[in-house]
């Protein structure tokens, strides 16, 4: 059932911001006047077909979903079929290089526009995420030597508002990656304090990692608590229950649930003694893990009970205007962040691993899918805003290709030579076959591990 979910959010989440990538292209060029020819989701042979209005287009959804085109009438198709005078004024070619160029940055548009959509809905309905505060730092980390206290709210990094505790990682990230001191503002008791915790030392990969605790800017954890129990398994038969606060294993102190659940999954068939608070009492019992299979086929220790830190959240709510507002600074903020990357990528600065592809994303979406509705839609906001800064990268057969087609066509006052568009394509079909393979490359490496 998770396959067949991860599969429905992929097709679902591919064929809208395909649709309505195409769409934006779609609604220009008929504004423009342009003939619209046939208007395809997918790629190949279509597997459902019909046609639309007074000019007969061509609607279809074909067998190859990774990705769309609108076909227009154009003079440089078919030579040996020339365009009938009276349809001639109705072809793209004969539309002014402002006209073309509208059209072809129309797709990206409304995928931008779709992005803000999408955060502005998340934004009115709201959101509940971790407040940005600081837990104690470790004694050998940046953060301990810059001052960082437990209890530290982050309010400003590098000058910009933090929102939440999302809102500081993604903003801490883009100053690891320029490994620059995070000039970070904090409330505390004493009143507000200015930090400065230096990236530079980290190691290389660790922004692929989990850079935040090894800088010691780490979320504030609660005690680990009892979330819920699986009927008949281990935890509920030995008498654990739902707000129990796990507070030792085996004699030793516990802070974190990842660590505890970690003791779990290598215990197989050997007792546990948990020491839990209930309300104001303590009590201590004994749960033996019992062994099943993992996603990679180990057997691993499960008790059946759902645990996690207790952490400080906040309502992350707007409304109206204020909404859209919102959801245009999400856009624009990760259209920069991506542009960045990419930056970073070409430049050697970031690695390619980084690089995501088709088995990523739909690992993604089923995960998101599963999460909520809500965490669905801000996935999709995610991989739209990216799919429009992809297509308007200065890559021929892209979006953004075709605009420098254009601008250099301004600049020499005439249309390019079609010898010189056709190899430059050629480079770019190259550029991007080459992007999909270390795409791909990288989701296999995750699935399977190095190779």
């Amino acid at each position: 059932m998770t396959l067949i979910q991860t599969l429905l959010a992929f097709v679902v989440a591919l064929g809208l911001l395909v649709f309505v990538h195409e769409l934006g292209h779609y609604l220009v060029a008929r504004y423009f006047g342009v003939k619209v020819l046939k208007f395809s989701i997918g790629f190949g042979r279509p597997l459902l077909s019909w046609t639309v209005g007074a000019d007969r287009e061509q609607w279809s959804i074909s067998a190859i979903p990774l990705g769309g085109y609108v076909k227009m009438l154009d003079e440089r198709e078919d030579r040996e079929t020339p365009i009938p005078a009276a349809e001639l004024p109705r072809a793209f070619t004969q539309k002014s290089l402002a006209q073309r160029s509208a059209i072809v940055i129309a797709g990206p548009v409304a995928n931008f526009l779709l992005a803000i959509g999408l955060y502005a809905i998340v934004s009115m309905v709201g959101t509940q995420e971790p407040a940005p505060i600081l837990g104690t730092p470790a004694k050998d980390t940046a953060a301990f030597a810059a001052g960082v206290q437990a209890g530290d709210k982050v309010l400003t990094l590098d000058g910009k508002a933090v929102q939440s505790w999302n809102d500081a990682r993604l903003k801490l990230l883009e100053v690891v990656v320029d490994r620059r001191d995070a000039q970070i503002q904090v409330q505390r008791a004493g009143g507000v304090a200015q930090l400065v915790v230096p990236t530079a030392g980290l190691p290389e990969g660790e922004v692929e990692k989990d850079f935040m605790r090894s800088l010691g800017l780490d979320l504030e954890l609660g005690a680990i608590q009892v979330t819920q129990l699986v009927p008949g398994e281990p935890a509920e038969r030995a008498g654990m229950q739902p707000g129990d606060i796990v507070l030792e294993v085996n004699g030793e102190p516990v802070a974190r649930a990842s660590e505890l659940i970690s003791r779990v999954r290598a215990n197989v068939d050997k007792a546990l003694t948990l020491k839990l608070q209930r309300g104001e009492l303590t009590t201590t019992l004994d749960v033996t893990p019992v062994g099943k299979a993992a996603e990679d086929g180990a057997v691993v220790g499960r008790i059946g009970a759902g645990l996690s830190n207790k952490v400080a959240m906040q309502t992350m709510q707007y409304s109206g205007v204020d909404a859209f507002v919102r959801g245009a600074q999400q856009t624009w903020d990760m259209s920069i962040f991506s542009l960045r990357m990419l930056g970073k990528m070409l430049s050697g600065q970031l690695s390619w691993n980084n690089l995501s592809g088709p088995v990523a994303i739909a690992d993604y979406a089923g995960q998101s899918a599963r999460i909520g509705w809500l965490s669905y839609l801000t996935f999709l906001a995610l991989i739209s805003v990216s799919l429009g800064v992809l297509n308007l990268l200065p890559i021929p057969v892209l979006d953004g290709g075709h605009l420098v087609y254009y601008g250099l066509e301004a600049i020499h006052g005439r249309p390019l030579p079609e010898a010189f568009v056709e190899w430059t394509q050629r480079i770019g079909i190259g550029l991007i076959g080459a992007m999909m393979v270390v795409a791909l490359f990288n989701d296999i490496t995750r699935l399977i591990g190095p190779i």
